[in-house]
């Protein structure tokens, strides 16, 4: 059916797109406001796709009225959290003159993204530009169209993080009981058991908000209201709001009172907490010969030699690109790598090894080759839409465009939108019904063919479109796996979106300690900051040091400290994952694959780090601690997982030889990723221990 899909909940400030689910593009499709607060006066304008924009606090109704009918979808809007804050950087360091600024634009990476085209100010000698920007640490930069980057640098805006909220539910007798778990955020007043829980019963089911009988943090669902299925929504309110959780009710079997309970927002088991390998797809087969699918299958036991459980491949499908991310046909896949039969082959020979294989799902833009690109470019009716044409000064240039008229549909002066020099690649209107349903069957087309995808540019494409492809998928493949790449990884979009998510808080972490622009204690910061995010415990946080985007490590900093690295991803919660060459020393991050002239002994000591953590659950599962110690050198770090059974400690170093460090509790001998016995010195402070690049030791 159309109905937009599960409640909403957002801030005032922070826009919510709507949109009709599986929607006909000859279809009719009418908004409006049928309940809102009393000092609301927001309204909603014509089209079947809207950004509805709330002025004030409180639960609004929004109805849809579409070709099946009319349906209600509730937005909860909480306060507006942003506080103004100016992002500087140094005017002597900029690579403008201030009378050059008038193309500058500020990128915030962000939850905002991209914040569009801000020309700054200069102030006492600073760059700088007025932001509204939540409680939180901002990585921002400078851009001019196609001409630099300044990398801005971060930004702490201060205040309470999110409290976190975790569902769990129960039948008892007549009715389900869903019990909330809440848990205060850093630097907030309440303590966890004064953080309130709003529930709320999902519009397209039978469960109203009469029948649930709300306790704090419980609520009861009689069974005799659930019918075959019933959604339960909460969200925790402290000074900010919580990602919300969801528990899904289904009635399998009403004669005999069989109940099934899910959790739309926890990821599959095989993804919690999985080593990920990333495949540059064809630069992997080295020089000699090309890369296909047979020769990735050839390849497969050397994969599983590192103890790899997923495996995510860059594009495969018609490109005109070597890394594939210019698309100019989503159904077919592409001619040089093989057949289909031959990538299903892969597939199947992957799970015969006991991995998953990860599709990269690229539906933010096209190639501007795409039939579909071009046709609009040319202005005709039917694809008029299905790229967004605005006046930007950094948008396709005239000599760019792939038509002879090189403009948009009847406006000249109009050019296809693309994020940042991306000139080839210009973005899907998604306020195109046409452009929706297409993509969705894109989505349908390969989610039963592999285990999951890694979305690109996840960021670029709106929360409601990926909530809907998300429960599409899983309703046929409940142990499908979502990746998102959104930089930095953001909470929201682990709201029945995404169940991974790129941990750039601590990729950029590792990046300044190997460059020497921060101590080591900065990885415990990092997730110091993803806590004060507010991402829900069952989200994953995939663990990197780097990827087919970023220079190799070994490149931009050293050897020494991409072991310690390396190490981090691996000793620390989520899923770690390396990227192809990684654990071959390269230095070319799209490079063709060093079989033969990698460096070994790097390669087995990533083996060590995969197999010490496939042994030792607490790797996987226990709480990260910060423990006392002292280290010689501002290059090591130390810290204790603990999971309840077994407690260890994990020692990091990053610089060059070896650093002694003083840990303040008892440690036993035996290094866990090597095996080989270490030597403990009792001093006054505890037990001295000399560290190359990473032990991890048992605590007595």
């Amino acid at each position: 059916m159309h109905h937009p899909g599960p409640p909403r909940f957002t801030t005032v400030g922070d826009p919510v797109e709507l949109a009709p689910r599986d929607p006909d593009p000859g279809g009719d499709y009418d908004w409006r406001v049928v309940d809102a607060p009393a000092e609301s006066t927001t309204t909603l304008g014509d089209g079947a796709v809207l950004d509805f924009d709330p002025d004030a606090p409180g639960t609004y109704r929004i109805a849809l009225d579409a070709p099946d009918g009319t349906h209600e979808l509730t937005v909860r809007v909480f306060p507006d959290d942003r506080k103004e804050t100016r992002l500087e950087y140094p005017l002597d360091e900029f690579p403008r003159d201030a009378d050059e600024l008038d193309d500058v634009s500020v990128i915030g990476l962000f939850n905002e993204h991209i914040l569009g085209v801000d020309q700054p100010t200069v102030e006492d000698g600073m760059v700088g530009i007025e932001k509204r920007l939540s409680p939180g640490l901002h990585r921002f930069g400078f851009t001019a169209p196609g001409s630099f980057w300044v990398p801005g640098g971060m930004h702490e805006v201060p205040g309470p993080g999110r409290p976190k909220l975790r569902l769990d539910a129960s039948v008892e007798d007549d009715a389900v009981v869903v019990s909330a778990v809440t848990a205060a955020a850093p630097a907030s007043k309440f303590e966890d058991e004064e953080i309130s829980v709003e529930f709320y019963p999902d519009d397209r089911d039978a469960v109203s908000d009469s029948d649930l009988q709300t306790d704090g943090t419980t609520a009861r669902v009689p069974l005799d209201a659930v019918g075959e299925r019933a959604r339960i929504h909460a969200v925790a309110v402290g000074e900010r709001h919580s990602v919300p959780d969801v528990v899904d009710i289904r009635v399998e079997d009403s004669s005999e009172g069989s109940v099934s309970l899910h959790y739309p927002n926890e990821a599959p088991e095989w993804l919690q907490d999985a080593t990920i390998y990333e495949i540059f797809v064809r630069s992997f087969a080295g020089k000699r010969p090309p890369t296909t699918f047979e020769e990735l299958e050839r390849r497969l036991p050397y994969i599983d030699s590192l103890g790899i459980d997923c495996i995510w491949l860059t594009p495969v499908l018609q490109s005109p690109t070597e890394h594939g991310y210019h698309i100019t046909n989503f159904f077919e896949l592409a001619d040089d790598l093989g057949t289909r039969e031959e990538f299903e082959s892969f597939v199947e020979a992957a799970h015969d090894r006991g991995m998953t294989v990860m599709f990269d799902l690229v539906i933010n833009h096209s190639d501007r080759e795409h039939p579909f690109f071009q046709m609009s470019a040319a202005g005709v009716p039917e694809y008029e839409d299905w790229y967004v044409w605005e006046e930007r000064a950094d948008a396709f240039t005239p000599n760019e465009e792939p038509s002879p008229r090189s403009r948009g549909p009847g406006e000249s002066d109009k050019r296809a939108e693309r994020y940042f020099n991306w000139k080839r690649i210009p973005n899907f209107n998604f306020e195109s019904l046409a452009v929706r349903s297409h993509l969705l069957d894109v989505v349908d087309e390969w989610a039963g063919v592999v285990d999951g995808f890694r979305c690109d540019v996840a960021w670029g494409v709106p929360h409601g479109f990926w909530k809907e492809t998300r429960e599409r998928v899983n309703e046929h493949h409940p142990d499908f796996g979502w990746l998102d790449e959104t930089i930095p990884h953001d909470p929201d979009y682990h709201d029945q979106e995404f169940d991974a998510h790129y941990d750039t808080s601590l990729y950029y972490v590792l990046r300044d300690i190997g460059t020497g622009d921060a101590p080591a204690t900065a990885i415990l910061d990092a997730l110091d900051h993803i806590e004060h995010a507010g991402f829900p415990d069952r989200s994953v946080h995939m663990r990197y040091v780097e990827n087919h985007d970023e220079d190799r490590y070994v490149d931009e900093c050293s050897e020494h400290g991409l072991r310690a690295a390396a190490a981090a991803t691996f000793t620390l919660p989520g899923a770690p994952m390396i990227y192809a060459g990684q654990e071959r020393g390269m230095t070319e991050y799209r490079g063709p694959m060093a079989w033969h002239d990698g460096d070994t002994a790097l390669t087995d000591y990533h083996r060590r780090l995969s197999r010490a953590r496939d042994e030792h659950a607490v790797l996987r599962e226990g709480t990260v601690e910060r423990v006392d110690y002292v280290a010689e050198t501002t290059e090591a770090v130390a810290f204790a997982r603990d999971d309840g059974d077994e407690r260890v400690l994990v020692l990091l170093h990053f610089g060059e030889g070896t650093a002694t460090v003083t840990v303040g509790e008892g440690v036993e001998g035996t290094d866990l990723v090597t095996g080989d016995e270490v030597t403990r010195t009792p001093v006054d402070d505890g037990v001295e221990v000399s560290v190359d690049d990473v032990l991890v030791l048992r605590a007595d």
